[in-house]
């Protein structure tokens, strides 16, 4: 985002345009107050990623205009977080002082948290060689940010892959391993309030949880401990990976997690299909009411909404209102909207970040 193309006194409409908007979508389903969620205007985006363009012996940071689709120069990135814009004018220093950390490379992506941490990952059209290693390794030492190289078939992690980040939520402090190229909620302060909704609205009780899509497992560490046991599932390995080192770091021990889809969870609940991944897993053994879906902004599939449509409650998060109305549109067949809130992710952008809790209806 060009940093010139917004203006901060116009944030607080902005916001309330696009909260508007959502709000008279959900007012057929919905006609209780939404709370509201705001986003801090600048250093609030933890992760950036810039293309680096050369100019004879130096190079820069760019970005694509969205409309036009053309490149422009990046100096600073307010929206980015302040460990961002700290490291920005540094990295690109020791790139233009170094000609075999600048040569063919092709694009620079940042990765933050609350706590100062910062993981680089230099992305390069050539192979890395040990000449490479030495002089992205001396760097890492002055940058005190971690460093990784990647090109065609390489992926050279010179220390580690991943910052660490907590949220206070609940009087807990959650502790996540975020890895790179692992997705993560790019607005951390935004995450943490989603969190302490999410958190608030569910109660104690003696019933089990599935979850779909949970990535490293960012609800399911502040959920679990509301439920007797979850089941939650994941499509990308990676994710799973660092799904299970975030549980043990919180000390979760009732959680099962399987890579799997929303799809074949559905066959395998609906006992239509048997899976070697379930080994050892008896489905039918849960006693679950309530399901979390957190899908892309494509939404639910009609598999998974037939099967979200069978729990006696949905905590559905969406980074897509106008798929989310969709969905809503056939839950509200079996179940009413109970509670909804809007939380702004993405400032700046048209996009929204959306909680909604449905129930059950229950008929007389």
């Amino acid at each position: 985002m060009n940093d010139h193309y917004y203006n901060i006194d116009d944030y607080k409409d902005q916001f309330a345009c696009k909260s508007g908007d959502f709000k008279n979508s959900l007012k057929h389903y919905y006609t209780r107050p939404i709370e509201e969620f705001p986003s801090s205007v600048k250093h609030y985006r933890m992760r950036a990623e810039f293309r680096i363009c050369h100019n004879k012996d130096s190079a820069y940071y760019a970005m694509t205009e969205e409309k036009t689709r053309r490149l422009y120069r990046v100096d600073q990135f307010l929206i980015g977080s302040k460990k961002i814009n700290q490291l920005m004018p540094e990295l690109l220093h020791y790139i233009n002082e170094c000609l075999v950390l600048r040569q063919k490379l092709f694009s620079v992506e940042f990765l933050t948290s609350t706590h100062g941490e910062a993981l680089i990952t230099l992305i390069y059209h050539k192979h890395l060689d040990p000449i490479w290693s030495a002089k992205a390794t001396s760097m890492q030492n002055h940058l005190r940010a971690y460093i990784i190289g990647r090109s065609r078939g390489q992926k050279l992690v010179l220390t580690q892959d991943y910052v660490s980040e907590s949220f206070f939520v609940n009087n807990r402090v959650l502790t996540y391993r975020q890895t790179e190229s692992c997705f993560t909620q790019p607005n951390a302060e935004i995450n943490q309030k989603l969190l302490h909704w999410v958190d608030k609205s569910c109660a104690e009780a003696p019933w089990d949880l599935v979850e779909l899509y949970c990535g490293n497992c960012n609800f399911t560490v502040a959920l679990a401990p509301k439920f007797q046991k979850v089941f939650a599932t994941e499509v990308s390995k990676l994710a799973v990976k660092s799904a299970k080192t975030n549980l043990v770091a919180n000390n979760i021990k009732n959680v099962t997690i399987v890579r799997m889809s929303s799809e074949e969870f559905s066959q395998a609940f609906n006992r239509k299909r048997n899976f070697r991944r379930l080994s050892g897993i008896e489905l039918e053994r849960f006693m679950f009411n309530t399901i979390l879906v957190d899908p892309p902004r494509s939404g639910l599939d009609e598999p998974t909404l037939r099967l979200t449509s069978q729990f006696d409650r949905v905590i559905y998060i969406s980074c897509n209102t106008v798929t989310l109305i969709s969905n809503i549109e056939i839950l509200h067949q079996t179940h009413e909207v109970e509670c909804a809130a809007v939380f702004d992710q993405f400032p700046w952008t048209k996009h929204l970040e959306v909680g909604v809790i449905l129930r059950k209806r229950r008929y007389k």
